[in-house]
């Protein structure tokens, strides 16, 4: 246990990871806080505090008399680690596939090689991912690579660990920046992502680097926003 964080907290990240983890789905009972209290070694009070938590995050719900059920399963993304889909997805004990959608090398439009800082004549490799849990799609990621960096990328690599593949080669990944922005998807989106109704979705632009500060990739990531929630810590100094 972490001393900096308060215990119902803490207890409260391990409920939420053993949600995702059972793949409990919607409006599914959760165990008694008698057998909480047992399975995470902490007293009821602590269990009911880090359920009221989980209650004010949309992760769970109260029904008196009845129980405690999930309201809605999300994955916290932590936009300060510098991790791949491949690895968060493990983290929870969960099995990822990527299915490759588009992949093709072409010229970049002068913007795209102005962010890659390309050379002229250079050419990128467009990859487009649909990154998926229990063939449940979560994030449609589209890609730019350039070609002279990765000049043996193939689609079989990229229904693997695109982070994985990069360090294999050798290169030292240093970070990452981005934005994040709110978009209502259009209809290819919404297939794709298997959206109904007026669902929403979350984007990100991105770029990383090597050690050297050579930017090796840009992309764009289109989230399901009722399967992410994203998580930061800010610090007053």
């Amino acid at each position: 246990m972490n001393a900096n964080t308060p215990l119902y907290k803490q207890v409260a990240k391990k409920i939420k990871n053993d949600i995702i983890t059972a793949k409990l789905n919607k409006d599914e009972a959760i165990p008694s806080e008698n057998k909480l209290s047992t399975k995470y070694q902490v007293s009821r009070v602590t269990i009911r505090q880090s359920i009221k938590l989980l209650v004010e995050e949309d992760i769970l719900y109260r029904v008196r008399g009845s129980g405690t059920y999930v309201k809605n399963q999300k994955i916290e993304h932590d936009i300060y680690r510098l991790q791949s889909f491949t690895e968060e997805m493990t983290h929870l004990n969960q099995t990822p596939t990527n299915q490759v959608l588009d992949f093709n090398m072409l010229d970049p439009e002068d913007q795209l090689k102005e962010t890659l800082q390309l050379e002229s004549g250079e050419k990128v490799f467009f990859i487009r991912r649909l990154r998926c849990v229990d063939n449940e799609p979560m994030i449609l990621e589209e890609t730019y690579m350039p070609v002279s960096l990765f000049p043996d990328l193939s689609v079989d690599v990229m229904t693997r660990s695109k982070y994985k593949y990069v360090e294999n080669k050798g290169y030292v990944i240093k970070e990452r920046q981005g934005e994040i922005l709110p978009l209502s998807p259009n209809e290819e989106l919404k297939r794709i992502l298997q959206l109904e109704g007026d669902a929403s979705i979350l984007s990100m632009n991105l770029w990383a680097y090597f050690n050297d500060d050579t930017i090796f990739e840009y992309t764009r990531l289109y989230f399901r926003s009722e399967k992410y929630t994203f998580k930061f810590t800010s610090k007053r100094f």
